[in-house]
């Protein structure tokens, strides 16, 4: 087993950081201290719980534009973007400073008690599984409102993003968390299971693929733990006959292409009906085509490059094998190490990858359909249950149809994106549970029930 590991710049190939890989003992002390610090920080009431919270908030905003470069030094995605992801961890951490005391509140019900009431309760330590492609936001969803229900976390980041996970942790005990509130654990997969068993562990949260998803849920499982689980998207855009092309085309587009197309959300489907379809190939090539692809570190620069060399050469096997298939090639499809270039692929079926699989990258797949009922049946086939995205002038008859959508999430002319204001997970092999909102706050508390007569 690799006893450290090596941060790499996508878009240099350069070494970044080598950090030493957490030992037994190691691992043992930093669990110690989680619970140590538990069980201080549960007593606390939620004011003093969010003070810190705030100044988390403040941390982030000051250093935002060194927190940009280390996203994209590590993982390639434009600077931009990156800065732009610190902005919304700041948007989530006002939110819960806000609301955070009205959503745990005690819930009281009328019975035969003299007094009853919902009181909900932290857990203790959550571990937290986390991938690489917003190295911040992911992680911040996952621990602020983890943390500010009373819970304490641990945090096993996608190695790759190793030096996110160090500043986040180095930010939360800056902003004034008591240490051992939250720790970032530097350990391979290996350990994982074993982690999981420990019985100090309360539940475990995964951002990640369905594979990995299958897997923890299978360890949690026997060891009685709960989970929740975000994994992969096949996302559609139905584009419907009474769509307005040129009011949506940049929301569409960068629905595939944002981030690199490093989305479980982005939409990698477009179902469009035939009556409008050769209007969209047109509009979305060209605009897919003036996208300024550079350098990451650059503010002007839109389209950057996939987190590995690995990434690209899985996403060029799909394109390839559904391009044996039948699909036809209209853009793209080419790789230079992490780099793969915008793709756009027509006649595309069920049976090939590009239609049944997650495509991590930007390729977009282009279906044609004859009306708006293909449409959401096309749509539906599909194992992953993520988001929808509809683009249509008629937004009575979508809302109508919101139960044809069996999705997480369902966006009317808009591109699915996480809200802290708003619930986020999927259905089928997407996972399930929530988090953010009301709904994310309590997936790590025990709801108890108070019963009192005098």
């Amino acid at each position: 087993m690799s006893k450290s590991i090596t941060t790499i710049n996508p878009f240099t190939g350069k070494e970044l950081k080598t950090y030493q890989v957490y030992d037994r003992k190691e691992i043992e002390k930093t669990l110690s201290k989680a619970i140590e610090a538990f069980e201080k920080w549960k007593l606390l009431g939620i004011k003093e719980r969010i003070k810190p919270l705030k100044r988390l908030a403040e941390l982030m905003n000051e250093a935002k534009e060194d927190l940009g470069r280390l996203i994209t030094s590590e993982m390639g995605k434009p600077i931009k973007e990156s800065i732009a992801e610190i902005e919304k961890c700041i948007l989530l951490c006002d939110f819960y400073t806000k609301n955070a005391d009205l959503l745990l509140s005690d819930e009281i019900i009328e019975t035969d008690a003299d007094e009853s009431f919902i009181s909900y309760d932290p857990l203790g330590c959550i571990l937290a599984i986390m991938p690489w492609n917003y190295p911040f936001w992911q992680v911040m969803r996952f621990a602020i409102p983890t943390l500010t229900a009373g819970n304490v976390g641990l945090l096993k980041h996608a190695s790759n993003t190793t030096g996110c996970a160090v500043k986040i942790q180095s930010l939360f005990e800056e902003a004034g968390y008591p240490k051992g509130c939250f720790q970032s654990l530097i350990v391979q997969h290996q350990e994982i299971e074993q982690i999981i068993a420990d019985d100090r562990i309360k539940a475990v949260t995964l951002t990640g693929s369905e594979k990995a998803g299958r897997a923890i849920a299978g360890i949690a499982g026997k060891n009685l733990k709960k989970t929740v689980l975000e994994l992969g998207g096949n996302n559609a855009c139905l584009i419907l006959k009474d769509a307005e092309l040129e009011k949506y085309m940049e929301t569409m587009v960068k629905a595939r292409m944002q981030n690199t197309g490093q989305s479980c959300i982005a939409a990698k489907r477009f179902i469009v009906v035939e009556d409008i379809y050769e209007d969209f190939i047109e509009q979305f090539k060209a605009m897919v085509e003036s996208l300024k692809v550079g350098d990451p570190t650059d503010k002007s620069t839109e389209f950057g490059v996939l987190a590995r060399p690995d990434l690209a050469e899985t996403l060029k096997k799909q394109v390839d094998e559904s391009i044996e298939k039948g699909a036809e090639l209209v853009i793209g499809n080419e790789v230079r190490g992490s780099y793969f270039s915008p793709t756009i692929l027509t006649n595309v079926k069920p049976g090939m990858p590009v239609f049944d699989e997650e495509t991590f990258g930007p390729v977009a797949a282009i279906i044609k359909v004859k009306d708006r009922t293909e449409a959401f049946k096309v749509n539906a086939n599909t194992k992953f249950g993520l988001g929808t995205m509809i683009i249509t002038k008629n937004t009575e008859k979508a809302v109508e149809q919101c139960i044809q959508i069996e999705d997480g999430a369902y966006f009317i002319n808009e591109l699915v994106k996480s809200d802290p204001r708003l619930p986020f997970g999927g259905t089928k092999a997407s996972g399930y549970g929530r988090e953010l909102s009301r709904e994310g706050i309590l997936e790590f508390v025990n709801k108890k029930t108070v019963f009192v007569k005098s």
